[in-house]
């Protein structure tokens, strides 16, 4: 029977994925390491393919994936560093422009709209997210005494809009989608002015941020590519239908495959940092989504609009950290916490979505 086929039925695909966990640790207590990072991405992909059969569970089956690709990343970095003479760091921001063209696609003026509909929710949202998250994260640096490029990324990566995974688990977690798209639009839309200026007045002492620099750098990955997506959208949306379907699978792609190059490229230094780097990124996500709530609370939200503004606050544009971070030539070192922080939210984003999903809101 094929192994797709296999996970249609829930107990197999199981055991598939449990055979695989088992080959590993065999492989591992035998000394066979060089075999053992194909056993582990085949238990991730064989998990996430399983999970696809549970409603539960199905919203974790990206995050199994991104892990499957991190496993080989971290066993075989070779792989992902050089395709002959082309360095694979060069599909970082081509890759990202495109999931941007994505994003723009994905709106249409009706979605920007809601700005007039509620401007406080999407005001708290905005401004929550590029102060609680810069905040948090020059607290971490400063508490955990990270070598300077490793303390930029983390400051980076709190300094970046929210992304795609934002608007996916607020869909899933019954939260507001129309404002969570609402504030991931204007959030990037923002980021060639905020992200350059939290950085350099945060990051400034650990390493050189020319301002205009990174101004016009994330207006290349970022703004651009929106307005041209927006332009698409506007000319030629349901026209081509099948590139309305496409664009979201190319984007999920793009992620994984950013975040191997970087993985595979930092894995040295990834190792040296790698359990003190997850912590803190781990407290930085969820301080977010916590900070993001319980200020919502205050503040007199309903139930959706706090569930909203806790993803998009907690929740960051990893990819686009990532790229900063290549296009400042620090992959390998800037470009780390942006690589951890990506699996960890969309593990914390998944969990947090599928436990509201349960709840649903009383308002």
């Amino acid at each position: 029977m094929p192994l797709v086929g296999c996970m249609k039925k829930p107990k197999a695909g199981y055991l598939i994925a449990l055979f695989f966990l088992v080959v590993s640790f065999v492989l591992i207590f035998l000394g066979c390491y060089n075999e053992t990072g194909w056993a582990l991405m085949l238990f991730f992909i064989t998990l996430g393919l399983a999970f696809r059969s549970s409603v539960k569970l199905r919203g974790f089956t990206f995050t199994t994936w991104i892990f499957a690709a991190v496993s080989v990343a971290m066993y075989y970095p070779q792989l992902f560093l050089h395709w002959g003479h082309f360095k694979m760091s060069g599909l970082i921001i081509p890759l990202l422009e495109i999931i941007m063209f994505g994003m723009g696609c994905e709106l249409s003026p009706k979605d920007l709209a809601i700005v007039f509909k509620m401007p406080k929710a999407i005001l708290v949202g905005i401004i929550g997210h590029y102060t609680i998250m810069p905040l948090i994260a020059f607290t971490l640096v400063a508490l955990f005494n990270f070598p300077k490029e490793i303390a930029a990324g983390v400051i980076l990566v709190g300094c970046c809009p929210s992304g795609l995974a934002s608007n996916v688990m607020s869909y899933l977690g019954r939260a507001n989608l129309a404002l969570s798209i609402a504030v991931t639009a204007i959030s990037n839309l923002l980021a060639p002015l905020l992200t350059p200026l939290l950085m350099r007045l945060l990051a400034g002492k650990f390493i050189t941020v020319n301002f205009w620099d990174m101004a016009w750098d994330t207006t290349k990955v970022v703004l651009i590519p929106i307005c041209a997506g927006l332009l698409f959208n506007a000319l030629l949306r349901g026209r081509s239908k099948w590139l309305d379907k496409l664009m979201p699978v190319i984007s999920m792609a793009g992620i994984v495959i950013i975040i191997v190059i970087i993985v595979a490229t930092g894995r040295d230094n990834l190792l040296k940092v790698g359990l003190l780097l997850i912590l803190a990124m781990f407290i930085q996500n969820t301080a977010g989504y916590t900070f993001g709530y319980w200020l919502s609370r205050l503040l007199g939200f309903k139930e959706k609009e706090c569930r909203t503004i806790s993803l998009e606050i907690g929740m960051q544009n990893s990819g686009l950290a990532s790229g900063l971070a290549l296009l400042m030539g620090s992959i390998a070192t800037v470009g780390l916490a942006p690589a951890v922080f990506g699996p960890i939210m969309n593990i914390s984003g998944s969990t947090l979505a599928n436990w509201w999903h349960t709840k649903t809101p009383k308002d």
